[in-house]
Parts: structure tokens; sequence; C-alpha cells
């Protein structure tokens, strides 16, 4: 069957990190995550070897503790964006980031994806072959979520304690948390398309420099 490209482009051009229009009070059905998670199984991974878990928060508790460790990471981070913001827009993501920050103990769920294994101390190559077998699944749970009206938002602020958050939910300390991603209804009807530079003014031709808008 032929894709429709209209539908298809508007998916991947309006599938946006949601924070502060995420529904806090809506939950999420478990089966729709399990949906999601199995499409986003089918994405690429190395050497095909499905070497990938997912864990599901639903918990109060954990997601309160779980957004404890998650602020006391954030607070840096806001700080550094907020000496580097020179424009409205870089101020709104900060907005909007703490805005989730504040309210991570809300959402309806956590999801993470999981990688088996360490990368610690590991070639650039052995590091791009583990991280891009779990990523690009990553990204494809976020456009399964978006096509069924929900929203989600990729972060990793959580990473600085990856090893007190593993303890939380018993993860062991051979696997690996790749991000979390906070999951829920996104309020209103639709969304823009993400502003970003024309292709042409990031690609180059052949060589480094020979970029693609000069040629």
């Amino acid at each position: 069957m032929d894709l429709d490209l209209e539908h298809t482009d508007h998916l991947l051009l309006t599938t946006k990190q949601i924070r502060k229009r995420m529904d806090m009070t809506r939950p999420v059905p478990r089966e729709i995550l399990l949906q999601c998670i199995d499409i986003a199984s089918r994405a690429p991974m190395g050497s095909n070897l499905e070497r990938n878990k997912w864990l599901i928060v639903e918990d109060a508790d954990l997601k309160a503790s779980i957004a404890e460790l998650y602020r006391k990471n954030a607070e840096s981070y806001f700080e550094e964006g907020r000496a580097l913001t020179s424009d409205d827009r870089s101020e709104r993501v900060i907005s909007s980031a703490q805005h989730l920050s504040d309210h991570m103990h809300e959402v309806p769920a956590m999801v993470i994806p999981l990688r088996l294994d360490r990368v610690e101390n590991a070639t650039q190559g052995e590091q791009a072959g583990f991280y891009g077998s779990v990523l690009p699944g990553a990204w494809s749970f976020q456009m399964a979520l978006r096509s069924r009206g929900i929203g989600s938002c990729w972060t990793t602020l959580h990473l600085g304690s990856e090893a007190e958050v593993g303890e939380l939910l018993g993860i062991p300390d051979t696997v690996t948390q790749a991000v979390l991603m906070p999951v829920g209804y996104y309020t209103g009807d639709s969304f823009s398309v993400t502003p970003r530079r024309p292709a042409a003014d990031i690609t180059f031709i052949d060589r480094w420099g020979n970029k693609a808008a000069d040629l």
C-alpha cells in the first residue's frame, strides 16, 4: 500500500516535545502504551539483535521519587540555560522545561527505553552502534503516541542520578537507561510545524563547508 505523504510528513513535522500541554489528569491506558512499544520495537537495531527493554512507571510513589531526583539534576541545567539565553525562543524552551520539572511527579506515566549492557570506555563506533540500536525505537514510540493523540517529551536529566533511579526501579547496573519520556494526552487540537533552518543551509555536498545553499 502506498503511503500518504501528506499525512506521514505532517506526523514527522509536528511530533513535538510536550510539556505545558500535557494533560496530567487523564490516565493513559497501559494497552495503548504497549501497542506503541510494539510498533517501536520494529525500529532499526544493530545486527537485528533484540537487546532493548522498556519500563513503564505508573506507581505514584515511584513517579514522585524519580521526579525528586530529576529536579535535583534539572536545577543546574536551568541555571546554565538561563545564563546562555539570548532570545525569546530559548526562554520559552527553558520555561517549558521548568514547567515539566515542577510537575514531573504528576505525569500519567513515565516510559524508559533500556538497552542491555553498558558502553563505558567503548570506542566511538561501539557507542554509535549501541545507542543507534535503542534511540530510533524511542523516536518511533513518540510518533506512535502522537498518532494516537498522546504527547511525550524526550528528556535525559534523570541520568545524572541513573544509579539511584535504577535502584528505585530494580534495574540491574548492567543495563543502560537511554532516555526518560513522560507520557500523557495533550491538550489542544493541533501543532504547528517545528521551526528549523532549511536543509540547504545545514547540509554540505562532498566536503565540509560546501554548503548546499551555495552550490
